[in-house]
C-alpha cells in the first residue's frame, strides 16, 4: 500500500491493517473512490490498475476531482460528496472536504488550502484564495478572500469570526 492511501485510510479509521483496507474498500464509496484517484496518481503497473478502476468507479459521478489534482496526505471526504474540485486547486495534508463543497475558479487558478483545514457542507471556494493551516470554514460559507492560519471563518462572504480551537474537527491527522 503506498502512503497516500495509508494516510487515507488511516483519516477514515485510525488503522491502517489490510483488513481495514478491505473493509473500508467494500463498504465506503468515498475511501474507494479515493483509491482509485491514488493509484492513478503513481507510476508503473499501478498506475494502470488504478486506471482501471478510475474507469470502473461510479462515485466519480458525486465527487468531482480529476486524477491531476494535486492533494496531500490524510484527505477526508464526508458522505461520498457530491463535491466538485478545479483540478488548479491545491489540497494540503489531513484535510476534511464535506458534502455539497465546491472548489471553484472561472481564471486560471483555483484556491490553495493548507493543512489540517474543515470545510463544512455546502461551502463554495471561489477563485485564487489562500486559505492557511489549521483552518475551519462553517457550512453554507462562500469563500473569496484569503483566510489566515488558525483561524475559523464562516458566512456569505465568509469572514474570520475567532481564533479559539480551530481545526478541532480533523480528527485520526496523518503526521
Amino acid at each position: 500500500m503506498n502512503e497516500y492511501v495509508k494516510s487515507d485510510l488511516y483519516r477514515y479509521y485510525g488503522k491502517t491493517d489490510v483488513l481495514t483496507f478491505i473493509k473500508g474498500y467494500l463498504l465506503n464509496r468515498s475511501f474507494r473512490f479515493q483509491y482509485a484517484l491514488r493509484m492513478c496518481q503513481t507510476r508503473g503497473l499501478s498506475r494502470y490498475y488504478g486506471l482501471l478502476l478510475w474507469r470502473l468507479n461510479r462515485t466519480k459521478k458525486q465527487i468531482q476531482i480529476l486524477r491531476n489534482t494535486k492533494i496531500g496526505y490524510g484527505l477526508y471526504i464526508a458522505h461520498a460528496g457530491p463535491l466538485v474540485v478545479h483540478p488548479t486547486a491545491v489540497i494540503g495534508n489531513n484535510c476534511n472536504l464535506s458534502q455539497f463543497t465546491s472548489i471553484g475558479s472561472n481564471e486560471k487558478h483555483a484556491a490553495i488550502i493548507g493543512d489540517n483545514v474543515y470545510i463544512g457542507p455546502n461551502v463554495c471556494i471561489v477563485e485564487d484564495v489562500k486559505i492557511g493551516n489549521n483552518v475551519t470554514i462553517g457550512a453554507g460559507s462562500v469563500v473569496t478572500k484569503d483566510i489566515p492560519d488558525n483561524a475559523t471563518a464562516v458566512g456569505n462572504y465568509a469572514r474570520v469570526i475567532n481564533y479559539n480551537d480551530p481545526g478541532r474537527y480533523i480528527l485520526n491527522r496523518w503526521e
